[in-house]
């Protein structure tokens, strides 16, 4: 009873402790960084599942426009204002909505004075033309919103003391704003607040619906585009659900008034951009009567947001989607949010500690108690809590919430850390916890049998039947050299090291060792598999499934298609602790060994991919019939060989087809060796396999000349059939030299 009072106090203590800590850092903003690359990493997975809005078209003025202008026009930037004028008008007859031009107009034409009167026509005469304003505390000419000018502005109310939020402010410099020139200003259906709004880590992630300026709360770009299209100008804050209500929209805003973006992709892609040149073109034909390219129709009842889009002219910010993100796409993002109404919303600070709070609770007192599994039970709900709160951020991110997970994590990580050190000093039992925590990092199954039987760290090894597997990739030397980086190779290598290795060990196996690309793994030791020849067969099969199926990621990502053999063999080798008695490895020896080794090879001479002999496809036939799945472990307390056992799936049988007859070299006596085939694959080639079955048989049996055109028959669908089309042809005339077998001249 006092034990757990003492533990009790001391679960009390580390709570608030562990909490007063961690949650001090998350008000103070340590884990901001952190936080924000985690939020961008939930925008970059999720991005491309958002659906765009339809409502919205993006126009760009793109590097191929600026050369169709320069080669068809004559044009060089910028562009005639009578171009953009010509634009308008054709959106006008289109019907669209409005026009959003993130440009500034601030200096009269190069073209001359009538050109940009041409422009404020086109203008004036759609009245739905959004035109910017672009404000800052740097530079700008005007400090005072014009007197005269009759573009829409919000009216606010229920903001109090909380419009200030919407000003803009940099350390008491008054903002200044750039307006464009008199005669297009007139002619704006409304004016669109251009400010950037950064956070701390300079990421563009949020928007202000307005800024205020000269006490006018002027519409951003978004919001100035609807109100053209027929937004009403009256907005309300509810501080209670820190909303902005406008026309039946709730749009959120955090504390400082900017709304948190929801991006739809790292480019205009999503919103399939039409070029302005193709635009200008399409307006021609219409003008002449022709079919255009692009119809009116396309942008009838469309938001239209145009601007620059060629290198060096569009201006650059951060986002969470790229480093190199054109700042048109955060007003065309905000626009996007507002329309279908799915704003991203950052959790309330009182939940983030409460489930700060609950975590450190169940955490801590999970791994203070004593339990029989005291070890596996306290890590297990630390792994249990990381994972749920990484999996509930993405959840919740889903469902419109950037929830704050660094802050989790850092709880459960500390409540975890503080409470094993109090264990480790209050109750001696430091032995029992490293040896408890080598086991996380060794492997489970071999770890489990070394703490059961500490003797097996002795040199030695013992004889019995393995199955052994050999893989190599063809030509990794060329894709070596052409790679060069080794950064990339090492990536290359450690990704299909990584799959392969899973798919063995999933199966039961144990991986030997690698050479290079090379992998020698085996199977039966040192665990007992009575369907060792299954598993592994099984095993070889899934590798390969699985490699095709990777061929166009490694061919995109690298320029390299992997190809691989892989040789088994099932037989009688000595396993064990092999080494120096300061260094050794559990591994194999005997001549098992080296004709897989061999095989591996041996498939060149074949042109197959995946050969055993037949002991192995025997005995993994056999297996499966005789129904032996799992193997029973060497002892009550292996529950670790259970699970790898019972997690590998077997087919219901094995297909493939007797290659040949062949003495690997350094070999006498011919091992008779077949190719394992897929179902699929076996029942598609069935003709020509029967066929080749036929020749092969007249081929051993020295009738080379009968065996010759059965098996140039099938040269064009079967590989194997033409390396013994070209023995054949070796062969007749020369029977004298024929063993009765293949013999194989190379490793």
């Amino acid at each position: 009873m006092k034990k757990n009072v003492k533990k009790l106090l001391a679960i009390s203590i580390i709570v608030v402790t562990v909490f007063s800590a961690v949650a001090a850092l998350q008000v103070l903003g340590v884990f901001d960084y952190l936080e924000f690359k985690t939020y961008d990493l939930r925008v970059n997975l999720f991005a491309a599942s958002a659906k765009p809005s339809d409502e919205i078209i993006v126009i760009l003025l793109d590097q191929d426009s600026l050369d169709w202008g320069r080669a068809e026009k004559g044009w060089g930037f910028p562009w005639p204002r009578s171009a953009w004028a010509e634009f308008i008008d054709y959106m006008n007859a289109a019907g669209a909505k409005a026009i959003a031009l993130d440009l500034l107009f601030t200096e009269p034409s190069v073209y001359g004075e009538k050109d940009d009167e041409e422009f404020a026509r086109a203008a004036r005469d759609f009245g739905k033309v959004m035109q910017i304003v672009h404000f800052s505390t740097q530079t700008g000419s005007a400090q005072t919103w014009p007197p005269s000018l009759q573009a829409p502005l919000f009216e606010p109310s229920g903001f109090g003391d909380f419009l200030e939020r919407f000003e803009l402010k940099d350390e008491g410099a008054v903002a200044s704003a750039q307006f464009p020139i008199p005669g297009i200003l007139a002619s704006a259906g409304a004016l669109g607040a251009d400010v950037g709004t950064f956070d701390p880590d300079g990421t563009v992630r949020r928007l202000s619906l307005f800024t205020l300026f000269d006490g006018k709360a002027v519409p951003g770009e978004a919001a100035a585009a609807l109100m053209i299209g027929g937004g009403v100008a009256a907005i309300r804050y509810d501080a209670t659900k820190k909303v902005i209500e406008w026309e039946g929209r709730d749009i959120p805003v955090d504390e400082n008034g900017k709304s948190l973006l929801r991006f739809r992709g790292a480019n205009f892609q999503r919103y399939i951009p039409y070029p302005m040149s193709v635009m200008l073109q399409s307006a021609e034909d219409y003008r002449n009567g022709k079919t255009p390219e692009y119809p009116p129709e396309d942008f009838k009842d469309k938001y239209v947001f145009c601007g620059y889009y060629a290198p060096g002219l569009f201006d650059i910010v951060t986002t969470p989607l790229s480093s190199v993100y054109p700042g048109m796409g955060a007003h065309i993002t905000m626009l996007d949010n507002m329309l279908q109404g799915d704003f991203t919303q950052e959790t309330p600070l009182a939940l983030d500690l409460g489930l700060l709070f609950l975590a450190i609770i169940i955490v801590t007192a999970l791994t203070v108690f004593p339990s029989k599994h005291q070890l596996q039970l306290s890590l297990g709900s630390m792994l249990l809590f990381l994972a749920a709160a990484i999996g509930g951020c993405f959840f919740a991110y889903l469902m419109g919430w950037w929830l704050q997970v660094v802050v989790l994590l850092a709880g459960i990580a500390a409540s975890y850390l503080i409470s094993t050190l109090y264990n480790y000093a209050t109750e001696g039992k430091q032995k029992q916890y490293i040896k408890k925590a080598f086991s996380q990092y060794l492997s489970p199954v071999f770890i489990d049998q070394l703490i059961a039987n500490p003797e097996q760290l002795k040199l030695g090894g013992e004889r019995k039947e393995i199955s052994i597997f050999f893989s190599d990739i063809q030509g990794f030397s060329t894709i070596s050299e052409r790679l060069q980086d080794p950064v990339v190779l090492t990536e290359l290598l450690n990704d299909y090291l990584t799959f392969m290795t899973n798919i063995i060990l999933d199966s039961g196996g144990t991986i030997d060792k690698y050479e290079g690309d090379a992998i020698i793994a085996f199977w039966n030791a040192p665990l007992d598999l009575p369907d060792h020849a299954a598993r592994a067969l099984a095993a070889a099969m899934e590798c390969q499934a699985r490699l095709s199926e990777r061929q166009d990621y490694y061919e995109e990502k690298y320029g390299a298609r992997l190809i691989t053999r892989i040789g088994l063999n099932t037989g009688l080798a000595v396993v064990g602790n092999m080494g120096s008695e300061i260094h050794y490895n559990y591994t194999m020896l005997g001549d098992a060994v080296n004709l897989a080794a061999r095989l591996e090879g041996l498939n060149k001479q074949f042109g197959t991919f995946l050969m055993c002999t037949q002991h192995t496809f025997d005995s993994a036939n056999a297996a499966l019939s005789n129904k032996v799945v799992v193997a029973q472990p060497a002892n009550k307390n292996n529950a670790t060989q259970k699970a790898i056992t019972r997690s590998f799936v077997l087919p219901g049988a094995f297909y493939g087809r007797k290659l040949a007859s062949v003495a690997v070299v350094g070999k006498k006596e011919p091992a008779v060796v077949y190719e394992p085939i897929q179902k699929d694959v076996f029942e598609m080639k069935k003709l020509a396999l029967e066929q080749f079955d036929e020749a092969r048989d007249l081929f051993y049996a020295g009738k080379f000349s009968e065996a010759l055109p059965l098996f140039e028959a099938i040269i064009k669908e079967d590989k194997p059939a033409y390396f013994y089309a070209e023995q054949c042809k070796h062969y007749i005339g020369r029977a004298g030299e024929w063993k009765g077998y293949w013999q194989a001249m190379s490793k």
